[in-house]
């Protein structure tokens, strides 16, 4: 008996001393994001325009809650003028890789050609954009991303842009491009569920529609935040104007391809 005792004892010390090293190994890589993405941010090639957003859009707790690694290979879909562009391609650049798709003139004309983005991967989906006259979302043309293996793919208040058919036909192509076990992040301006469309919320989506729908194309939810929550947004009013730019609520979230 007093073996057996023994036996367990031993056996108890080396879980501990696995899952202590284990922790430990989290720890450290957690710490080693974390430090490039503030150096990132800290980089004196920054907008100030685009520091002055950084307590608002809290891009460190965001791809802290997304899982972002350095090795990661990340595809960012509209990334419009490149502000996170800006934070990502530098986290990466020494063991990852980056992609930008869809939207991407802005980006192509402005901050592919400086120093330090040389990298970053310009997949061929920048021609099938378009917003068909007296319309108020955008549309995409069938199209492929032609990547395989993604870790993750991130899109920041990007998907109350485009029609229903549109946003199915990105998210089908996200999934398709992902590894099992890859990630997506969203971000975007949140609409009271279930209310119609009108001018005021054109440029923000039901978070409950969002879901819907990506659990349609296979996507399993895996966590939301309330990094983004605005207690005094009353989700009545467009994004735009100016007594809430810039303190929009957002919902956050996060789904895996199983």
């Amino acid at each position: 008996m007093l073996i057996a005792i023994a036996r367990r004892s031993t056996s108890l010390r080396t879980l501990l001393a696995v899952a202590l090293v284990t922790l430990a190994g989290l720890a450290f890589a957690a710490n080693e994001i974390n430090a490039k993405v503030e150096s990132a941010l800290a980089l004196e090639s920054r907008p100030e325009a685009d520091r002055e957003r950084d307590r608002n859009r809290r891009p460190l707790e965001t791809l802290n809650f997304f899982g972002l690694k350095d090795d990661m290979r990340v595809l960012e879909l509209i990334p419009g003028g490149g502000w996170y562009t800006r934070v990502l391609a530098p986290v990466l650049a020494d063991t990852g890789q980056l992609y930008v798709a869809i939207g991407t003139g802005r980006i192509e004309k402005n901050l592919l050609n400086q120093p330090g983005f040389e990298q970053v991967e310009l997949l061929g989906t920048t021609d099938n954009l378009r917003r068909p006259e007296g319309s108020r979302f955008y549309t995409v043309d069938d199209f492929d991303f032609d990547v395989s293996g993604l870790d993750m793919v991130l899109t920041f208040r990007n998907l109350h842009n485009f029609d229903a058919e549109s946003r199915a036909k990105i998210n089908s192509q996200v999934f398709k491009s992902l590894k099992s076990g890859g990630l997506y992040g969203v971000v975007d301006h949140t609409m009271r569920h279930m209310e119609p469309a009108n001018y005021e919320n054109r440029r923000r989506i039901d978070p409950v529609l969002v879901i819907k729908e990506m659990l349609d194309q296979g996507f399993e939810l895996v966590d939301y935040t309330d990094l983004h929550y605005r207690a005094d947004d009353e989700l009545k009013y467009e994004v735009g104007r100016r007594s809430v730019s810039g303190n929009t609520d957002r919902f956050t979230l996060l789904f895996r391809k199983p």
